[in-house]
Parts: C-alpha cells; structure tokens; sequence
C-alpha cells in the first residue's frame, strides 16, 4: 500500500471493535441516558450555541458519538468517513438509540460529491481529523462547498503546536504544512483497551494556524472566531498531564505554557 488513505484506514479500520468497547467512548453512557453528550460536545456547548433545526455534518466521524450527540442537541446530522467498519458502527449506534442519523463512507476531500453542495447549516470537524489530511486548502475548499449561505464551520482541534511535540513535550515535529508526511510507526490507541493491533503504520500532517485561517478565508468564508484552549480530550503527553471532571487533560505543572487545543469558527457569506 502506497496511497496515505490506504495506509491510515487500514489503522482506523483494525481499531474500531476496541473503540467501539473502550469505556472512553461511552457507549454504554449513550444507551442508558437518552440525554447523555460525549466529552467533547459537552466542552463544545458555550461556543456551539443552539443548534437545534440545523442541517448538519460531521466530516471525519469516526464511530459516531459526537455526531449523535449533536443530533441530540436538535440537529438533522449526517456522517462521513473514510472508514468502512467505523460507518457501520456508527450507522447501528445512531439506529440503536433511536436516531435518524445518515453515515456515508468516503474520503473527506470528496464530501461535496458525495453529500451534495451547498446542503448543510453546520459542518463540523472535531478532535484528530485535521492531522490526516495532506492539504487544509483543500479541506477548506470542500467545507465551503457542503455549506448553504448563511451556514457556519466548527472546529475543535489539536493545536499545532501541541502536534509538533512528542510525547515527552519536546520540540520534534514540523509545526507548518509539509508535502511530506509525518511517517509513524506505532501500536496501541488513545482509547483505553488492552487490544494489540497489527496495522500501525501511518501518515500524517500538521497544519500552523496561520495556514488554517488563510485556507478558511480564501475559500471565501468569513473568519468569526479562534479560541484557544490549554487542554485537550485525551492524554497526549501521559505522566506530564492531569485529567479534570471533566475528561480534559492539561499540563500538570503550569498549564498555561500550553495550547492544547484550539476552536474556530467561520460562516459562509
């Protein structure tokens, strides 16, 4: 396999049973609280705001749960990924709990093709999508496709520059935009599970904020707004880190040298 997205969904596709039974995930959560959010819809709701009525997708779903938690929150939501066992997975979470949600499988740069243009109010990304795409004009480019005039981009991300350090919070890793990628070859998952995958080779990018606004703005979207936070929804640097009530974890000493994460937002005129 040469091709990055051949080589990334094989790493995706092998971890989504682990997922899927990982208490991180919460799925267990969702069956038994009809109003229960994931973690990281639940950090998003001051800067989301009301999105009931809203047409909305999740580009880079994964198994699911942040998008029925927005469709909890009122909005007709779809799902996109290029994982065919995640898409499966989340289409019968989003079933099992009673919810009209559409999965479709599909490569992100090929969402307007496949969901339609100019269809969606909301289009959302959230937490370790960004980090898998080669070229954020080109994302930026199809998020401005899918939106209707009037509709708004939200993003929670990792932070640049939290990507371009290792583990052991030392600078290791291009801060900017690449051709090349970042090759790694690596076994386990954030998610907490004692499975031991076999396809842990994979290609990814870091995208500089800066790079991220101009390729927002020159899609023709209206920049709104960019937060940045010091914490971030899983354990990227474990033993330097501490995890809140909440399920976000910040640096243990002096977290506020680190921006963790980020979220931003921008309309389509």
């Amino acid at each position: 396999m040469t091709d990055y997205r051949e080589i990334n969904r094989a790493s995706w596709d092998e971890r989504v049973p682990a997922h899927a039974a990982a208490t991180s995930y919460h799925v267990a959560d969702f069956a038994a609280d009809p109003s229960y959010l994931s973690e990281v819809v639940r950090f998003d709701l001051p800067r989301l705001g009301d999105i009931s009525g809203l047409r909305g997708v999740h580009l880079q779903c994964h198994i699911g749960t942040d998008t029925v938690s927005l469709a909890r929150l009122g909005a007709r939501m779809s799902g996109l990924d290029f994982s065919p066992p995640a898409v499966a997975q989340a289409q019968s979470f989003a079933e099992s709990l009673g919810l009209e949600t559409d999965f479709h499988v599909g490569d992100v740069y090929d969402a307007v093709e496949i969901l339609g243009a100019a269809a969606y109010d909301l289009v959302y990304t959230g937490i370790g999508a960004l980090c898998w795409l080669p070229d954020i004009n080109r994302w930026a480019q199809t998020v401005a496709g899918l939106l209707k005039p009037g509709g708004r981009l939200f993003v929670r991300e990792g932070h640049p520059m939290l990507w371009a350090l290792d583990d052991k919070a030392a600078l290791k890793y291009t801060y900017f935009e690449r051709e090349e990628p970042l090759v790694f070859d690596e076994g386990g998952t954030y998610a907490d599970t004692d499975a031991v995958f076999s396809a842990n080779l994979t290609h990814e990018w870091n995208h500089g904020l800066g790079e991220i606004i101009t390729a927002v703005q020159s899609a023709g979207l209206v920049f709104g707004s960019l937060t940045e936070h010091d914490s971030a929804p899983w354990d990227p640097m474990p033993g330097l880190m501490t995890q809140d009530g909440a399920g976000e974890w910040r640096l243990t000493d002096n977290p506020e040298r680190l921006a963790a994460t980020y979220t931003l937002q921008a309309n389509k005129p």
